[in-house]
């Protein structure tokens, strides 16, 4: 497993890298499923101003060797531009996956998901970094009024957030909460901080379309 940015920084030893992932995968008994998250961030267009020589070589070599079919390695790409990607690495796909972005059902049982994860647990989630950095992580969050209808509610404002953005919307509510010296959670809490991260995203594709 590895992501795009993960081959800029070995410059030109990124090369002899990829070489040695594929000679291993050779020796292998089981052979190698490579999966590459963020893979825009290496795969993609050869001509592309933003490619170092470095980064090109190392796209270069992988094409050659995943160039024929094998049975030593099956390599899985990841990202949310497939726009970007070069030419001859959509050549060599051979099934393509769409996950759309989370329908307003979708986003209500992620809600709920999240508030269990990041608020509902004893004393909040045991992984909570607010929780810890406020030193109020033994303390107990209650909550107050976060019914179906209002988290029903929060899913129909929330349309066009992915799975990434409903979790750090959650993570929003939880550090407002540790922020309070009650650690209460109520539904006008809730609803201002759904409200400000609407906006938030608004905000964020604005200046994306403007970019």
């Amino acid at each position: 497993m590895m992501t795009g940015g993960d081959v800029a920084p070995l410059g030109p030893q990124a090369v002899t890298k990829i070489h040695e992932i594929f000679d291993w995968a050779k020796k292998s008994k089981k052979g190698l499923l490579l999966f590459i998250d963020e893979a825009d961030a290496f795969l993609c267009e050869r001509n592309s101003t933003h490619m170092s020589e470095s980064q090109r070589s190392a796209l270069n070599a992988l094409l050659f060797r995943t160039g024929d079919q094998s049975r030593d390695v099956v390599l899985v790409l990841a990202t949310n531009r497939p726009g970007d990607l070069d030419s001859a690495v959509t050549d060599r796909i051979d099934e393509v996956i769409e996950f759309p972005l989370p329908q307003e059902d979708e986003r209500f049982k992620l809600l709920k998901l999240y508030l269990t994860k990041y608020l509902c647990s004893e004393g909040g989630d045991s992984e909570s970094k607010w929780g810890s950095f406020l030193k109020k992580k033994s303390q107990k969050i209650t909550i107050k009024d976060i019914s179906d209808d209002v988290i029903r509610e929060a899913a129909r404002k929330t349309e066009g957030f992915s799975g990434r953005e409903i979790a750090k919307l959650m993570a929003s509510v939880q550090a407002a909460v540790y922020g309070r010296p009650d650690c209460l959670l109520d539904a006008n809490l809730f609803k201002e901080i759904v409200d400000y991260k609407v906006e938030e995203h608004h905000q964020r594709k604005k200046l994306a379309a403007d970019a």
